[in-house]
């Protein structure tokens, strides 16, 4: 049932979508940003909207830690189509997604996708990701927070992958923090159960900002695994706070 709910509002908002598509492209000649912001409040809501469909109990936590002034690097521990929709109904600040290239391929989310200002990288071109990288240093320059999972890929086994140093350049050079993002059990609304959806828990948890500049020698030469450690012990403590 649940399956079938979520399946005929994604088909209501595609419809939806296309005169939508129409006036956002025209906010846009006039004001990026604001097309890029209305855009992100929209998504957000659709988000929200096919969480409640799924039955998520979602439980945020840490938010305040979320600097209010500056931009910032999420990263996150990648486990779920999901894990995109549970970052954007909670996420306050306007936030662009590193993705993979191959969502460009997929009609109406990638219209979406391209209006929330997402970059879209190949992990096996290392002079197109360069790019992307270069990208997402100059958006942070210019106010965006960036939203990125240093595994490289949608991880299907238990624990962490490994954490990828390319992906913290963003806030070496830039100098903004890094935000470790734990998010417990996105998989267990889809992914463990393909093709139904399911009702589940699932907890965000968003940690302390991490400055890089401010970090001893030896840890921030190994910021990746750092990070990832931090992750790791949040996902295991939070593990315990599960519902089922």
């Amino acid at each position: 049932m649940r399956t079938l709910l979520v399946a005929l509002f994604l088909l209501l908002f595609f419809i939806i979508s296309i005169p939508l598509y129409l006036i956002i492209l025209i906010i846009g000649l006039f004001s990026p940003y604001q097309k890029a912001k209305i855009s992100q409040k929209i998504v957000s809501i659709v988000c929200k909207i096919i969480l409640f469909l799924s039955g998520v109990k979602l439980t945020v936590m840490g938010d305040s830690n979320i600097p209010k002034d500056e931009s910032a690097l999420f990263v996150f521990n990648h486990r779920s189509y999901y894990d995109i929709l549970v970052s954007y109904a909670s996420l306050p600040k306007m936030s662009a997604f590193i993705a993979k290239k191959e969502l460009k391929r997929f009609p109406f989310i990638n219209v979406w996708m391209y209006f929330i200002n997402s970059l879209f990288i190949d992990r096996d071109d290392i002079r197109q990701s360069l790019k992307i990288i270069l990208q997402a240093i100059e958006m942070v320059k210019g106010g965006y927070s960036i939203f990125i999972s240093p595994e490289g890929t949608r991880n299907r086994k238990e624990g962490l992958l490994p954490f990828k140093e390319g992906s913290f350049k963003i806030a070496e050079k830039t100098s903004c923090p890094v935000i470790p993002v734990s998010i417990n059990n996105a998989d267990g609304v889809f992914e463990k159960h393909v093709p139904w959806v399911k009702k589940a828990h699932v907890i965000v948890e968003y940690g302390k900002p991490i400055y890089p500049k401010d970090l001893d020698r030896d840890i921030h030469k190994s910021l990746a695994k750092y990070v990832q450690g931090i992750i790791a012990d949040t996902l295991e403590k939070n593990e315990a706070s599960l519902e089922f």
